[in-house]
């Protein structure tokens, strides 16, 4: 009998020691990619994703429309997603951009929030009307997205589908 309890006793001394150390590797390698920091060169692919380097960081809690995206003002369509991405472009065309890593989404890309000095980009393209707060995914920019509907800025100008909805319907 002493030699089952024991055994049982060292069997669930195992698994505790290993669910302690597989606790830690995972706090570890979570903490490792959120304090990524990526500073550089942006290459803007849309009004939402940039490169720098090899790196593809998508900008956290926002949502912009697709370079092929149209919306309205009154009866009048415009590509208010490329106008999107030509903002983004000229915003960071020649400077240097520090994105802080907080994760990473289902295309392997690194979610972050990007800075020019201490202008926060994710904010300011939410802010200026070329992108919506990404209510699904974060809150944060809820309040610059409402001020960028109340003064009828970018997209606030007119009528247009939220980028997801877009990306859903041209699968």
């Amino acid at each position: 009998m002493l030699i089952i309890f024991l055994h049982s006793l060292l069997m669930a001394q195992k698994t505790y020691i290993f669910n302690y150390i597989l606790f830690f590797l995972l706090i570890f390698s979570t903490h490792s990619i959120s304090s990524k920091t990526i500073i550089g060169t942006a290459n803007v692919i849309d009004g939402d994703t940039i490169h720098i380097g090899k790196n593809k960081i998508r900008l956290h809690g926002i949502d912009a429309p697709e370079i092929e995206q149209t919306c309205n003002i009154e009866e009048q369509v415009w590509n208010c997603g490329l106008v999107s991405f030509k903002t983004l472009q000229k915003l960071t065309t020649k400077k240097e951009v520090t994105c802080k890593v907080n994760g990473i989404d289902q295309y392997k890309r690194y979610i972050a929030e990007c800075y020019l000095n201490n202008l926060n980009i994710n904010q300011y393209m939410v802010k200026q009307g070329w992108a919506i707060a990404y209510r699904y995914y974060s809150k944060e920019f809820v309040e610059d997205e409402e001020i960028a509907q109340k003064n009828k800025s970018g997209i606030w100008q007119g009528t247009f589908i939220e980028p997801y909805l877009f990306r859903k319907n041209h699968k």
